[in-house]
């Protein structure tokens, strides 16, 4: 009698596929991630006949501008391009415990007041944990239907039976399909079931909303062919010990992906935070060496943040570099141009950088800043807590410009700051500016000399 299965490895972290284990992926690289999985052979039962397929010439498409169905939340509207976009598959990540359900529930809660119909499955809670967390969030309108079920093709029959205007599915990885021989949340399980919510959300035009895992490395966990499926993957970050969360969108196919949303856990669910600058420099010290206020853009929107750096002579042969909140090559990089512009004797010295409120930013305008904290906590300077700084900083030691210059003033401008040390090249281009001294430098050596 012939085989009916076969066995196949997986790999967990890009999903590449192999007849035999291997301890390290050909495809990512990473190791003791082949999964071992059983697939079943389908035998071809004679030739299928092959349809005539038409193609269609572009110039006679007609483009529609899709509808968008408002969250009443500023901040994700502002990540999802403007709204949720009907027929779309929305994947939302982030860490356990972080708030993902949280904020999909009080989704559901906003559009249940403007006759959504909206369909909540959950495979991790039950009926009464969901009811417990509502009653935190306020009131929810008969709109909103519950249904705790793990198996997809009940799932996919109770969709198609209500067919609701837009559907959460929490978690993807507690999903199973009967048809796949394989444990709810491994790779071929998660595909699969990815590739089912997919023709729902297109074929019905119903928006679905996918919660997925992450990893230890703060990746969605799965293929990552999951991330390649779906329009939207949004992730959560933050940590949950402390009140604040940043929404971020690393892939959209409706909208930017250079935009974020903050928002604050409260007792009553997810708070929007219209001022993320302001919150950021909330307990901000006063009469501190080592500390600047830098402005980064997130998308269109100017924040400022808080740059905190302590140097410290070694007491041993090799100092310790540390950095949170910012790529730590680019410290190093940094302070290598500290030393070979300015001459200072970094070497032997422990330096600590630090982002104040646990953000993460990784644009280049805050190189500026990093010098300035360096350099003033290594001269034990006190940078003026009305100054502001922004710019990139070179190999050479030049500072060059940066974009949208003027929404970076004005944000400043805004919170009561009184000096912008800025690139030089970029003075030539603003125009009507009187609330703000603007100093302008053209290498980090005129930069110190302002501090100093």
């Amino acid at each position: 009698m012939a085989k009916t299965k076969k066995t196949i490895y997986f790999c967990q972290n890009c999903g590449f596929e192999s007849t035999k284990w291997m301890g390290q992926c050909p495809g990512c690289k990473e190791w003791n991630t082949f999964v071992e999985e059983i697939v079943d052979k389908k035998e071809l039962k004679g030739r299928k006949e092959i349809k005539d397929v038409e193609t269609t010439v572009l110039k006679d498409i007609t483009s529609v501008l899709e509808d968008r169905i408002s969250t009443h939340m500023e901040e994700l509207d502002r990540v999802l391009g403007g709204g949720i976009v009907k027929g779309s598959l929305v994947l939302v990540g982030g860490d356990p415990g972080i708030g993902k359900s949280t904020l999909l529930l009080q989704v559901c809660k906003n559009l249940s007041h403007d006759n959504v119909k909206l369909l909540y499955i959950s495979g991790e809670e039950s009926l009464q944990q969901i009811k417990i967390r509502a009653d935190r969030m306020g009131e929810f309108s008969e709109n909103l239907a519950l249904l705790c079920e793990t198996n997809l093709d009940l799932i996919k029959s109770v969709i198609e039976r209500e067919k609701p205007d837009v559907v959460v599915i929490d978690s993807i990885q507690t999903m199973y399909n009967e048809g796949v021989n394989s444990a709810p949340g491994s790779v071929s399980q998660v595909r699969e079931s990815t590739a089912i919510l997919m023709q729902i959300a297109k074929g019905l035009g119903i928006t679905v909303f996918v919660v997925g895992h992450v990893t230890k490395e703060g990746v969605v966990a799965g293929p990552r062919v999951l991330e390649h499926m779906v329009d939207t993957v949004l992730y959560f970050e933050g940590d949950r010990h402390a009140s604040y969360r940043i929404l971020r969108g690393v892939k959209n196919r409706f909208g930017s992906t250079d935009e974020i949303g903050v928002f604050e856990m409260c007792s009553d669910g997810l708070k929007e935070v219209k001022n993320p600058s302001e919150f950021m420099l909330d307990g901000r010290p006063e009469d501190a060496s080592g500390s600047v206020v830098a402005c980064s853009m997130e998308g269109t929107r100017p924040i400022l943040i808080e740059i905190q750096a302590l140097v410290s002579r070694s007491a041993f042969g090799m100092p310790r570099r540390t950095s949170v909140g910012v790529d730590y090559n680019r410290v190093n990089l940094l302070m290598a141009v500290l030393e070979k512009r300015l001459h200072i004797p970094l070497g032997d010295y422990d330096a600590y950088v630090n982002i104040a409120g646990g953000v993460r930013m990784n644009e280049p305008a805050i190189d500026l800043g990093l010098v300035l904290a360096i350099y003033s906590s290594f001269k034990d300077i006190i940078i003026d807590e009305k100054t502001i700084c922004f710019g990139e900083v070179g190999l050479s030691g030049e500072v060059r410009a940066v974009n949208m210059v003027e929404q970076r003033i004005h944000e400043a401008c805004k919170l009561g700051f009184e000096r912008v040390i800025l690139p030089k090249v970029s003075l030539k281009h603003l125009k009507g500016i009187e609330d703000v001294e603007l100093v302008g430098v053209d290498n980090v050596r005129d930069a110190v000399s302002v501090i100093s």
